[in-house]
């Protein structure tokens, strides 16, 4: 992967945290960009597709979350949620949102690159197809079609179907999942991912009703079936 290539989206209304951040991930080979106004965050994503977001919550005239749950009715760009208070890291993995990392203030802007590049690794990390059984993933687009029919996933959701489409019938255990699409990620819990399963599950039913793909193996894990 090319750093070169990629432009960050920095959210933040602290400027000198902004600036700091900024530099660390110039020196990492990435192009950045600041926004410390929440209203300007949607369109500047329309106009100019960066390839991820840090956004914090508490931003001037619009919430975070609100930005966010915005963003995901055009885009699956990458997002890494930043917020002053670690227990709002926990309410948030319990909102579901799907965002792919969060980090607490104040941060270290070397473990923040650092987990930034993890992010754009998972993304790319991802099989091509396999009409076999009609599903189709587009790695660039984050798309993922099941029988004709766009599956609307979020990142998180994504990277766990890519996952079990590249291993049929095999068991992992939570951990293991936890470790292909939260790797590094230390506020992870093991409902977190029963979650994901659960919304990615509904989703391949929908799809797919007379099927079920995921499958639970009381005790150990899950196992996707073609």
């Amino acid at each position: 992967m090319t750093q070169s290539a990629k432009t960050i989206l920095v959210v933040e209304d602290e400027p000198s945290l902004a600036i700091v951040l900024c530099e660390y991930l110039a020196q990492a080979g990435f192009q950045t960009h600041i926004i410390d106004n929440g209203l300007e965050v949607i369109d500047w994503v329309k106009q100019h597709h960066p390839d991820l977001l840090i956004l914090d919550l508490m931003l001037p005239n619009r919430d975070g979350l609100d930005i966010y749950r915005e963003l995901r009715t055009f885009s699956q760009v990458p997002v890494v949620m930043a917020t002053a208070r670690v227990d709002e890291i926990d309410r948030l993995l319990g909102l579901e949102l799907g965002a792919d990392d969060y980090i607490c203030k104040p941060y270290s802007p070397r473990e923040v690159v650092a987990r930034i590049k993890n992010v754009l690794r998972r993304t790319v990390k991802v099989a091509a197809s396999s009409p076999q059984h009609g599903l189709m993933i587009n790695d660039k687009q984050m798309k993922a079609t099941f029988d004709s029919n766009e599956l609307t996933l979020t990142p998180a959701e994504f990277r766990l179907l890519s996952f079990f489409n590249q291993h049929p019938g095999q068991v992992f255990n939570r951990d293991q999942l936890m470790q292909e699409i939260y790797a590094d990620h230390r506020l992870v819990t093991d409902r977190t991912i029963d979650s994901h399963i659960k919304n990615l599950r509904k989703k391949l039913q929908d799809a797919a009703p007379d099927n079920e793909y995921i499958k639970s193996i009381y005790g150990v894990g899950y196992r996707f079936t073609l």
